[in-house]
């Protein structure tokens, strides 16, 4: 079965970026996730090569969503590959909608200022500032502290799902329809957030696998 190519996805969306199928046997499919984002990671953390970790950053930007998607996509969410297939997705949808992913991390700071300081947005919070901590993110799990940047990218989804909540409530009444999809969105991004924490807390206890 051809593998459909979605390259630019407009919005954080597991649900649908999880139906895409490739050709690999499903009885093979979880060792391969683990295997790969095993090697990837431990391979990348013992090089500290920069250029390996930039090249890794942009793993989807030369191989297609839909290629990272077939190793990782239906990995459990609290595993490595489940890990990384959330944080590279992450980085998909604020690369594509930084302005409008910006304006949500930009409500929701002052409701959660702690997250704010894990994640590390620099202020103010612009499209740039999200795009750098997308990038930055992606860098710590191959070169730096991996729960840390697990904690960082959960801290960032809280903030921008707080965010998402207030627009929500402030379109409610005027355009429900819209109000309606940004409540999914925050709901969504509320739910990846608190499974990335998971995972770094996992990662520190050695059961990250």
């Amino acid at each position: 079965m051809a593998v459909p190519r979605f390259r630019r996805p407009a919005m954080l969306d597991m649900e649908e970026a999880e139906q895409i199928e490739g050709d690999i046997d499903p009885a093979d499919r979880g060792l391969i996730a683990h295997e790969t984002a095993a090697a990837l990671v431990s391979q990348a953390r013992a090089s500290q090569d920069p250029e390996l970790t930039a090249r890794l950053v942009r793993l989807v930007d030369e191989e297609g969503i839909d290629t990272v998607a077939m190793m990782w996509s239906k990995a459990g969410s609290h595993t490595l590959p489940g890990a990384l297939w959330r944080i590279y997705m992450l980085r998909e949808w604020v690369k594509f909608d930084a302005p409008s992913v910006a304006r949500s991390y930009h409500h929701g700071v002052e409701a959660a200022n702690v997250r704010h300081a894990i994640a590390g947005v620099e202020d103010p919070p612009g499209p740039k500032e999200v795009k750098a901590l997308a990038d930055s993110v992606l860098s710590g799990v191959f070169s730096g502290d991996l729960a840390v940047a697990l904690e960082r990218a959960g801290a960032f989804c809280r903030v921008v799902a707080t965010g998402a909540a207030y627009e929500a409530s402030s379109d409610d009444g005027h355009n429900d329809k819209r109000a309606h999809q940004t409540s999914l969105r925050a709901a969504q991004l509320l739910r990846t957030g608190e499974e990335l924490e998971r995972c770094a807390g996992m990662w520190r206890e050695d059961r990250l696998d």
